[in-house]
């Protein structure tokens, strides 16, 4: 039986494809169908909301899917929930950057609202209830927490008095007129798993490796590879330019005089480090694209 794979529907969903791609897994997906085809047999694929992965994969609908901790966070807060859902993997992207996104508590610019304990007895609209709740909860301050079926950014002043909602730059809130007054909490996306399924050896195994092709696909991002041959006279120079993830690999050539070194580095770094090394000597430098890097 294949492996039942969610990917997160909605805002994450390009992002999660075209991480899927550095990670060497193609996902076709069809806006006719929920179920996106993927070239590995060995995984079936569906798309859900992240609202929602948390509860199918605890559930055992599903083996494993990606959806951000703020979604975990607000299935486990829910009912009745079980210990089904175990986390695997970390992977810091969003659907504009690899980057963390925050769930921040924000009021118009005009409100004489400052911190959150200025909002007792007053109304905050959300989409993610529980975890806006739980937050007031800790403050010990009164607030009625209502949820927010999108749009949220518009409602205040009208339909509520602050909202809290999920920002990577913070531009949409700023176009809405609204200062952010504290972050509830800080989310990126989340591989997670059925306990079940990762009883089973061979969904476990596969499920690791998805996880450690993701996270180094991730780990390229923004590096590339960068070799080239200089005189073992000039070696200490380029070695001196060289920023590496770990060390320069240098290794011999033929003639006896001259060594290759090879290394990854920032890509924005590769404009000025160039002219620097093929001034300290290098020759036959050559910058090559990573897509993967396991570390």
């Amino acid at each position: 039986m294949p492996l039942r794979l969610g990917i997160p529907k909605g805002s994450l969903q390009d992002s999660t494809v075209q991480l899927f791609a550095r990670a060497g897994f193609t996902i076709y997906v069809s806006s006719r169908s929920y179920f996106p085809s993927v070239d590995d047999p060995e995984i079936e694929c569906m798309l859900i909301r992240a609202q929602e992965m948390a509860r199918y994969v605890c559930d055992g609908v599903l083996d494993a899917g990606l959806t951000g901790q703020d979604w975990i966070a607000e299935h486990q807060l829910g009912p009745g929930t079980n210990h089904a859902l175990v986390p695997i993997a970390d992977l810091i992207y969003a659907k504009q950057s690899f980057g963390k996104v925050r769930w921040v508590l924000a009021a118009p610019e005009d409100s004489p609202f400052r911190t959150a304990k200025d909002l007792a007895g007053k109304t905050i609209a959300t989409e993610l209830v529980r975890v806006t709740k739980a937050y007031f909860d800790r403050l010990e301050v009164p607030v009625d927490v209502e949820f927010s079926w999108g749009a949220t950014e518009v409602k205040p002043p009208v339909l509520a008095d602050a909202i809290v909602e999920a920002t990577e730059t913070g531009s949409t809130l700023r176009a809405n007129r609204l200062r952010i007054m504290d972050t509830v909490m800080e989310s990126n996306t989340q591989l997670i798993a059925n306990a079940q399924a990762l009883a089973d050896p061979w969904k476990r195994t596969k499920i690791e490796n998805i996880a450690l092709l993701l996270k180094a696909a991730i780990e390229a991002q923004g590096r590339v590879g960068l070799m080239l041959n200089v005189e073992r006279a000039n070696l200490p120079a380029i070695l001196a330019l060289l920023p590496a993830l770990q060390r320069p690999t240098v290794s011999s050539l033929s003639d006896e005089l001259w060594v290759a070194v090879n290394t990854i580095i920032e890509e924005k770094t590769v404009r000025d480090l160039i002219p620097r090394l093929k001034a300290a000597g290098a020759q036959g430098i050559v910058e090559y694209p990573l897509n993967k890097i396991v570390v």
